[in-house]
């Protein structure tokens, strides 16, 4: 049974999908179909076993009518057997009757001489209290049933077993399988007629609630991502449209995203662009040589800093539309943490300050992640510690083990952020009391694409003072790949 099922899912599944009422109408009327077919097989033959036991007896009751016609007279077993008694058998059988009476000594003693006699392998019938034994023959070209019932005859002078044949031909039989063959196909029609209307009507009621669903999201607005009523639906598809509600949630936060991002972008853009713009019109109208150059000077400076925003805006929406599990697979932090220190020695030799790299071995600082986003990750952290510190200042980068985690610290000692504000620099575009004095030019969006980073490796993150006191000291805590 089971293998049966996995074929018949299998089939199903490699097969293209269609039509779920007319799914359902075959899945249940065709084996319906089967089921009253042979449901009429059987009905059939228990009605021809009905109709041959009732023909049966019938014609055990000639056969015995005969025998209480035969008797002994003069050390001879006679019958006596009217053509009247024959007529009235046949009127009774509505098929044309044949009889045999066979003496103690098996001599025929009246009737057809030439009556097929009882087959050897014949055995007598239990269905009745007498010693008669059915069977079938053919006679005149014909197919007779033959009921031969052996009596018991005596006198004074002899006894013996004289026996009785009566046959009948099948002509009644055949039309009365006929007409029961008739009445069950007749019967068996209309009620799978009837079934199937109540299936039709069935299917199509219980189908009925998903049409509505179907019309609800087809009239539905572009922009209205709102959840779908659950009961509009059977509990068996209400998973289906929860699953459809989570989808337009996460389409709904996933467009709120990219509203919020285009118009923080655009805000935040504005502003130098249009500094740009100033300091291009006043180069153009500047004719000292000398001032042109600072201009110019200024010109580079907001450039650059436009495309720092501009590299950090695409990174933060590159962070937050991507995928958590694309591309995971076992990254050293030691290796990547060395990459980024030397990538970061040139800025931090300019400011003067001491950038140091203190990693366990590679292959004990394992974590499952994304290599290009934890660059990102660290590179922003050594980044704004290098922003943030003072000339002649220091930072510190570690790769550490404890236990089960691994540990990146980046510690400085800059100009640190305050208790009450460790939660908002997580906020995009927020910059802090100490952040807005040391670095006016910050963008606000190193700390959030750090906890966007993190959160995307189950990654938690923490701000705390530094060691020095003064500066700040940012821990990330990884889950060890080994």
């Amino acid at each position: 049974m089971a293998a049966l099922y996995a074929t018949v899912r299998g089939k199903i599944g490699a097969a293209p999908l269609g039509s779920l009422r007319n799914q359902l109408l075959r899945w249940l009327l065709i084996p319906l179909v089967l089921l009253v077919a042979l449901n009429a097989v059987s009905v059939y033959d228990n009605a021809l076993d009905a109709a041959d036991m009732a023909y049966d007896r019938s014609l055990l009751a000639s056969t015995r009518a005969l025998a209480e016609r035969v008797a002994i007279k003069d050390g001879k077993v006679v019958a006596d057997v009217p053509y009247v008694a024959l007529d009235s058998f046949e009127t009774d059988t509505l098929g044309r009757i044949y009889y045999k009476v066979s003496g103690i000594d098996g001599e025929t003693v009246s009737g057809f001489d030439d009556l097929p006699p009882v087959p050897a392998n014949v055995p007598r019938s239990e269905a009745y209290p007498a010693l008669v034994r059915f069977y079938h023959a053919d006679y005149n070209g014909e197919p007779v049933r033959i009921a031969a019932l052996l009596q018991p005859v005596y006198d004074d002078s002899m006894r013996g077993i004289a026996l009785i044949q009566v046959g009948e031909t099948l002509d009644a039989r055949r039309g009365l399988s006929r007409k029961i063959l008739f009445d069950t196909l007749l019967r068996q029609a209309v009620m799978v007629l009837a079934v199937a209307s109540l299936v039709w009507f069935a299917v199509r009621l219980v189908l009925r609630p998903l049409m509505r669903l179907k019309i609800e999201v087809e009239n539905r607005a572009l922009d209205d991502l709102s959840d779908v009523d659950q009961a509009l639906v059977h509990k068996e598809v209400r998973p289906l449209v929860a699953a459809m509600n989570g989808t337009m949630s996460r389409m709904h936060n996933l467009i709120a995203s990219q509203r919020r991002f285009i118009a923080d972008a655009s805000h935040q853009l504005r502003t130098p662009l249009t500094v740009l713009k100033t300091q291009a019109e006043l180069a153009l109208r500047e004719n000292d040589p000398a001032a042109m150059r600072e201009i110019v000077r200024s010109i580079a400076a907001t450039t650059d800093a436009t495309v720092h925003l501009a590299n950090r805006l695409l990174t933060l929406a590159r962070v937050e539309h991507g995928s958590e599990a694309a591309g995971m697979a076992p990254v050293s932090l030691t290796a990547i943490a060395r990459q980024v220190g030397l990538e970061m020695a040139l800025p931090a030799v300019h400011k003067q300050i001491d950038l140091s790299l203190d990693a366990a071995d590679a292959d004990q600082t394992m974590v499952d992640g994304q290599e290009l986003m934890l660059h990102e990750l660290v590179t922003n952290l050594v980044d704004n510690a290098i922003r943030y510190t003072p000339a002649g200042g220091k930072v510190a980068l570690r790769v550490r083990v404890d236990g089960a985690k691994v540990l990146l610290d980046v510690e400085d000692s800059g100009c640190g952020i305050a208790d009450d504000e460790r939660e908002k620099v997580f906020t995009p575009f927020y910059r802090s009391s100490g952040a807005l004095e040391t670095n006016p030019g910050g963008t606000g969006l190193g700390l959030a694409i750090v906890r966007e980073v993190a959160a995307q490796h189950r990654a938690g993150v923490t701000l705390a003072s530094a060691g020095s006191g003064t500066g700040l000291k940012v821990v990330i805590c990884f889950n060890s790949a080994a």
